[in-house]
């Protein structure tokens, strides 16, 4: 994908090979795979770490193919774990609080960091549209940078 605010091309990304079903060597128990995450959801990992968890120490190199089709975060949400916000968006707003700190703590001067707040408040804004679009977030939802410590914590 092409970055948005460069002028450079970006770097190519990896795809997955295409296979239609997991290797022999990988646990292809749906049930104990679903408990895993079940299990390392209500511990409070991310839906992406709980990802590298099985893959690393569970021989589960792709979850779709063990459970059908079904995401991580949507066997978490089925279970009823996970926060209010999906979580790339929740990356993103604790990256801008870090960055309002960061301005506020004497550094008021530092203009790429302003830059750099201002670019993260927008791909926040594009995935609150999309959210909002796809119903996970409430249709009056705004961004609002006073409460986002709120919204984080």
């Amino acid at each position: 994908m092409a970055r948005m605010y460069a002028k450079r091309k970006g770097k190519s990304g990896s795809t997955k090979p295409h296979n239609e079903s997991a290797p022999e060597w990988s646990n292809t128990d749906a049930a104990a795979v679903t408990a895993l995450i079940v299990e390392l959801g209500k511990t409070g990992h991310s839906s992406a770490s709980i990802g590298t968890i099985l893959r690393d120490q569970h021989a589960v190199p792709d979850v779709r193919a063990v459970l059908d089709g079904k995401r991580i975060s949507a066997v978490l949400s089925e279970n009823d774990i996970g926060g209010t916000y999906p979580e790339d968006m929740m990356n993103l707003m604790r990256k801008a609080v870090g960055i309002i700190e960061h301005i506020g703590s004497g550094n008021h001067k530092d203009i790429h960091n302003k830059r750099s707040l201002e670019l993260t408040e927008a791909k926040i804004r594009r995935l609150a549209k999309y959210y909002i679009g796809e119903g996970r977030l409430a249709s009056d939802w705004k961004y609002k940078r006073d409460q986002l410590r709120l919204m984080v914590e």
